[in-house]
């Protein structure tokens, strides 16, 4: 009993921070045999989709790492591709965005109003579709690999891969994981202006306590900002959640930096090559776990992590875009080409 006890407190704990499946529902794409919904032999045009975002009207922007390609999908499943031809190439600047090309888009990022901000990652750049035109421009970066424009317009600044980007909740700040430059840079709408609030360059696990600018990051691959002035990085191969407090000092919440898929507090939880991020309504932090095919939950207040989906009957392939709208989370699972929500 010294023995059996301890073990199965253990597996309690364990359980506890695996909840019950919630309930999915099907947003896009098709479900597998066995996930519970209904099979269906429709034609599903998603190809490794990578990012989705929500206007105010309830419109859903998809991008494709892989297809190349910008969707619409409106309420009432209206899907309408607005640009991409699956080239890997930069052009269309300045026409309609149905002649635009992209390499290698990441995520999304919608305002209100339908202005759509994509991350053109292997382009270097930041490229808007204008939504009362539909025509697109580069607003953030110039297209060529660097690093430069600190304190300068967002216009003429360089990138190096930018992978993720997101906004505030006033959508004036656009927050940007400049992997290849190990840093998290912020693209200021009102100002005009771009700055360094993470990274100094250099790869390696940043001190907890450090002022974030002037600390190393092991490769930033998504970020986004809660209510509170937190900004949350996620690091990919750090395996780790990280945060910079609003007095601009960084540390560690999530993970040991070891590859793994283990719950319950966050320093000793590990994470599987994470992927992508958002935060719900309460500030909770949700990860596109990718190597694990998991999306996990860390919860701010209790400083704990547990899975969310996943681990039931509805399993993912390489899941990597989170996104949080409207009370729901949505789950860009990108090997299956679909799109689901929890509600």
């Amino acid at each position: 009993m010294k023995i059996i006890l301890p073990l199965f407190a253990a597996c309690l704990i364990a359980n506890a921070a695996r909840a019950a499946e919630p309930k999915v529902s099907l947003v896009y794409g098709s479900w597998n045999p066995g996930e519970g919904g209904p099979l269906t032999t429709q034609s599903n045009p998603l190809k490794q989709p990578f990012g989705v975002d929500f206007d105010a009207k309830g419109i859903m922007w998809i991008v494709e790492l892989g297809g190349g390609r910008v969707h619409r999908l409106s309420p009432g499943n209206i899907f309408t591709t607005i640009g991409g031809d699956g080239s890997k190439s930069y052009k269309g600047d300045g026409g309609p965005a149905k002649g635009a090309t992209f390499n290698g888009m990441h995520n999304v990022a919608v305002i209100p109003e339908g202005d759509v901000f994509i991350a053109d990652s292997w382009n270097f750049c930041v490229r808007k579709i204008v939504a009362k035109t539909g025509r697109i421009s580069t607003v953030i970066g110039t297209g060529k690999k660097g690093f430069s424009g600190d304190g300068g317009p967002n216009g003429k600044a360089t990138f190096t891969n930018v992978m993720c980007i997101t906004m505030n909740a006033t959508h004036d700040k656009i927050y940007i994981a400049d992997i290849g430059n190990k840093r998290v840079r912020v693209a200021d709408l009102k100002t005009g202006k771009v700055s360094t609030i993470a990274g100094n360059g250099k790869k390696g696990v940043p001190k907890n306590g450090a002022k974030a600018s002037k600390a190393p990051l092991f490769d930033p691959r998504a970020v986004t900002p809660d209510s509170k002035g937190n900004v949350y990085v996620l690091e990919r191969g750090g395996h780790a959640l990280r945060v910079v407090r609003p007095n601009g000092k960084i540390y560690t919440v999530a993970g040991t930096g070891n590859n793994g898929k283990k719950d319950g507090p966050g320093k000793q939880a590990t994470l599987g090559a994470p992927k992508h991020i958002c935060v719900d309504d309460e500030d909770n932090v949700y990860i596109a776990d990718e190597a694990n095919d998991l999306i996990r939950k860390y919860d701010p207040k209790t400083g704990q992590v547990s899975t969310v989906l996943g681990h039931g009957k509805v399993k993912l392939n390489y899941p990597h875009g989170v996104t949080w709208e409207k009370g729901k989370l949505y789950v860009v699972d990108t090997g299956h080409n679909r799109i689901l929500r929890i509600d």
